[in-house]
C-alpha cells in the first residue's frame, strides 16, 4: 500500500491565493501537490501525469469545471472533489451528475478539504472484497474483479458507482438509509449533504439501464432509502 506521502493531489482553481492555501494544508498533511489555474491546463497536465485526486473549482475561465470534469471522465475515474459556491446548488448537482465524487462549498475550511481528501482516498485503500459473485435477478456482481453484468451485458461503472452498487448488493432486499450508504461508501466521517446519495443512485440507474420511473433493480423505499431488488 502506498504511503500518504506518495499520493498526489492536483488543485485546480483560477484564484492563486485559494490554490496556495489548499496546497499548503495538503503538503502539511503529507501530500504531494500540483496546481493549475485553468481547465485546459489541468487536462493537459492530467494527460501526462498520474494523480490520486483532483480538487476542481466549478467557476473556471475558459472551459469551466463541469466541462473539465466531463472531458476528464471520458478517460479517467480519478477521484474528484469539486469546489462550488454556497449559493449555487445547481453547480453541485450538475457536478455530481457529471462524475464528481464529492464537493465542498465556498467559503470553506482548508482542514475540511483535507479531511474530505483523506476520506475519499481511504476508500481506495479499503481491503479487497470477497470474490464470490452476487446474483440478484438479472444482475451479477463480482466484487473481487469489480465487474457488473445485467442480463449478461457488461456494465461500465465508476469506482464510486461500483462501491454503491456493491453496498446495496451486500444484502439484496434489505433497505439501506442514506446515512448507512454514506458510511459504507463515503466513510463514517463524511459530513456533507446526504442528498449526494440520491444523485449517485440516479447515475447508477442510468448505467444499469434501470428506468428511474419504473426501476427493476435499485428500488426507492420512500421516506427511508434504497434497496437492491432481491429477485
Amino acid at each position: 500500500m502506498a504511503s500518504v506521502a506518495a499520493r498526489t493531489v492536483l488543485v485546480v482553481d483560477d484564484e492563486a491565493n485559494i490554490r496556495d492555501l489548499v496546497a499548503d494544508y495538503l503538503r502539511h498533511d503529507g501530500f504531494e501537490v500540483l496546481q493549475s489555474g485553468s481547465g485546459e491546463e489541468a487536462l493537459d497536465l492530467l494527460a501526462r501525469t498520474a494523480v490520486d485526486l483532483v480538487i476542481l473549482d466549478v467557476r473556471l475561465p475558459g472551459i469551466d469545471g463541469v466541462e473539465t470534469l466531463r472531458r476528464l471522465r471520458r478517460s479517467s475515474d480519478v477521484y474528484v472533489l469539486m469546489l462550488t459556491a454556497r449559493s449555487e446548488e445547481a453547480d453541485r448537482i450538475v457536478g455530481l451528475e457529471v462524475g464528481a465524487d464529492d464537493y465542498v462549498t465556498k467559503p470553506f475550511s482548508p482542514r475540511e478539504v483535507v479531511a474530505r481528501v483523506r476520506t475519499l482516498l481511504r476508500r481506495r485503500d479499503a481491503p479487497a472484497p470477497a470474490s464470490d459473485s452476487i446474483v440478484a435477478g438479472p444482475l451479477t456482481l463480482d466484487p473481487g474483479a469489480r465487474e457488473a453484468r445485467v442480463d449478461d451485458r457488461p456494465v461500465e461503472l465508476t469506482a464510486l458507482e461500483f462501491d454503491l452498487l456493491a453496498a446495496l448488493a451486500s444484502a439484496p432486499g434489505r433497505v439501506f438509509t442514506r446515512r448507512q450508504l454514506i458510511e459504507r461508501v463515503w466513510g463514517w466521517d463524511f459530513f456533507g449533504d446526504e442528498r449526494i446519495v440520491d444523485v449517485h443512485v440516479r447515475k447508477l440507474r442510468r448505467a444499469l439501464d434501470d428506468p428511474a420511473d419504473d426501476p427493476r433493480l435499485v428500488l426507492t423505499v420512500r421516506g427511508v432509502g434504497y434497496k437492491l431488488a432481491a429477485s
